[in-house]
């Protein structure tokens, strides 16, 4: 983790996992987690109706950093941890929101469905090279550029405050929606992300393998 806030997140994350109630355990977070993805999403499409739904949006969105952010951090500090199993299931769980996060925002008329398809499609092919590079180079990668998942939630809430006053942004004197343009600006920075990582990636496992030899029937090894 190379985001900004991970070592103020980190300590805070230890304060808040020594004080959880014993009852509580890191499974519960990670249900907790999904659920307020969910209605962070159902939060957007009511917005539709009455704008201000964008003040829950904001909420669950706190509230899933909590759970999501959490839930590692308390099997850690109890020395309950589960690599395989918490891995599998938390990014299983971090994909399932993403989806419910953009449908929400999709049908919510504060974004097109097409813009928050392009993100979503966009994120699940970036996931898709941080895990493979996780299994491939043994290590995992939280954090492009600075930001990770903490920072983006709060630009996600920054701008929903924003479109809560203001739903749309005016470019060269035309308007456009505010998530429209978010939507395009992340869809184009997970782009770039994804071909230099997997340039990056690519070049580090071509130095480690060689290049390919052949066996002697001439297929490839």
């Amino acid at each position: 983790m190379t985001n900004v806030l991970a070592s103020a997140e980190r300590r805070c994350l230890v304060w808040l996992a020594r004080r959880m109630p014993a009852g509580v355990n890191s499974d519960h977070l990670t249900v907790l987690a999904l659920f307020a993805m969910l209605m962070t999403g159902i939060s957007y499409f009511a917005a539709r109706l009455n704008r201000f739904a964008l003040l829950m949006a904001i909420v669950w969105l706190a509230v899933n950093w909590f759970g999501d952010s959490l839930d590692g951090t308390l099997a850690r500090v109890r020395r309950q941890q589960r690599p395989r199993y918490g891995f599998y299931v938390d990014h299983v769980v971090d994909c399932i929101g993403t989806l419910f996060l953009l449908a929400g925002l999709a049908l919510s008329g504060y974004m097109n469905p097409l813009v928050a398809a392009s993100v979503l499609v966009a994120y699940l092919l970036l996931s898709i090279e941080v895990y493979l590079a996780t299994y491939c180079l043994t290590v995992f990668r939280m954090s492009f550029w600075g930001l990770g998942p903490t920072e983006l939630r709060l630009v996600l809430a920054s701008g929903t405050v924003a479109a809560l006053f203001n739903p749309t942004i005016e470019i060269l004197g035309d308007e456009y929606r505010l998530f429209d343009v978010g939507g395009t600006v992340a869809t184009a920075g997970l782009l770039v992300t994804l071909i230099i990582s997997i340039g990056r990636n690519v070049c580090s496992l071509y130095r480690d393998e060689g290049p390919a030899l052949s066996h002697v029937d001439g297929r490839p090894r």
